[in-house]
């Protein structure tokens, strides 16, 4: 018995879902991970060595912390596809699938004989899911491309950070999520779509399509009007007070009184109804043009108060606003308890680890999470005598071969 077994009742709107997965680091995980969450079966196939990303993050001993998030409700399977064995295996499990993601550089699967093309020939109904930096064809379709790159192609590197500073970057691998959510999204209606057709398709999803979607404000705004825009720092540009704000105890609030009605009862609260007269900040337009003039007068506000008292009266008041909470924060924090966006996850060698909930939540046939990632090769045996009824003399000579790797 696997220590860390798939229970075996389907659950969800994916349910009796196959995936394959051919990906590695984070765009192509995150995305088969989305659909494991909501039912699919998951089966990841990882290179001899397994997938970079059980390097990443921080980890216990040995043990990968992320890999065990982004890997969960997945079925872990090495097989050496250099080797024809290899390359046999993965085709007879996708002529079973019903959806196949892959990460690699435009062309590798067309090299490995697993191109759409060839794939949809035995598996009419197969949708192929590829996520690369620049998209399947264009000029840019061979370059390597990971999330940070794409966002400087995209132009929102140019918008991140302080604007007397050089661009700065997230620490976070927010492309990739946000790619992977398109990816979720592109293969959810192409499912929908077979079910009409009977035919499956290809879902082209590119990181740096991806990072340019978030500048949509910005595209006709360049060509009507020339404008180029900047780094603003933490404010929302064309838009005030919406920025961090400093407080008495050297913490920071953030703040978002958009509207007028929201600013007006921001304007009650700090007990200064003259600024509603004041012509810089008497509508949002005026507001947006006088941004560095509204920031100041609130933060000049702000600085009198503990972060916690602003928070307490602000939202009494029921203008927008949070502490800007670090990991630890978020951990004591009700609303994320309440919404099960901290999960305890049984795990063999940890005894557990907590993990972010399930999104999106359905009302009636949501998400699950039933099993912490996987050890590298931990169900490559049990995956093909399931799905492929190899025997255990089969499995025997192909691990012998070199073409399937099992964990003992």
């Amino acid at each position: 018995m696997s220590p860390n077994p798939i229970p075996a009742e389907a659950f969800g709107p994916l349910k009796g879902s196959l995936v394959l997965e051919l990906c590695s680091t984070i765009a192509g995980p995150a995305c088969a991970r989305l659909l494991a969450d909501f039912g699919a079966t998951v089966i990841k196939i990882e290179p001899p060595g397994g997938d970079s990303m059980r390097s990443m993050g921080k980890h216990v001993g040995d043990t990968s912390l992320y890999a065990a998030t982004l890997l969960r409700n997945k079925q872990a399977v090495a097989i050496d596809l250099k080797t024809a064995e290899g390359k046999k295996l993965v085709r007879a499990l996708a002529d079973k699938a019903d959806v196949l993601v892959e990460n690699f550089r435009p062309g590798v699967m067309e090299r490995l004989g697993l191109g759409y093309e060839e794939l949809s020939k035995t598996n009419p109904g197969l949708v192929m899911v590829r996520i690369s930096g620049y998209g399947q064809t264009g000029p840019y379709a061979l370059r390597p491309g990971y999330g940070a790159i794409c966002e400087a192609v995209a132009g929102v590197r140019h918008m991140t950070g302080d604007p007397d500073r050089p661009p700065a970057r997230v620490a976070l691998a927010t492309t990739d999520y946000l790619t992977a959510t398109y990816a979720a999204f592109g293969t959810s209606m192409a499912l929908l779509a077979r079910e009409k057709t009977g035919k499956g398709q290809v879902v082209d999803v590119a990181l740096y399509e991806t990072a340019f979607s978030q500048m949509e404000a910005y595209v006709s705004a360049y060509e009507k009007l020339g404008y180029v825009p900047m780094r603003v720092g933490p404010n929302l540009p064309t838009m005030a007070p919406n920025s961090l704000y400093p407080t008495l105890d050297g913490a920071y609030v953030l703040i978002a009184a958009n509207s007028d009605p929201t600013f007006r009862r921001l304007i009650d609260v700090m007990g200064q109804p003259e600024l509603l007269q004041d012509p810089r900040f008497n509508s949002i337009r005026a507001r947006g043009t006088n941004l560095d003039e509204c920031n100041g007068v609130v933060g000049e506000w702000t600085r009198t108060l503990p972060a916690d008292e602003i928070v307490r009266v602000l939202v009494e008041a029921e203008v927008p606003v949070s502490r800007v909470n670090t990991i630890a924060d978020i951990y004591e924090d009700p609303h994320y308890k309440a919404r099960e966006m901290l999960v305890q996850v049984p795990h063999p060698t940890l005894g557990h680890t907590t993990q972010h909930g399930i999104v999106p939540k359905l009302s009636d046939t949501p998400g699950k999470i039933v099993r912490s990632g996987p050890d590298y090769a931990q169900d490559t045996r049990e995956v093909l005598q399931r799905e492929l009824g190899l025997s255990d003399e089969e499995l025997d000579q192909l691990q012998k071969s070199g073409a399937i790797i099992s964990a003992p």
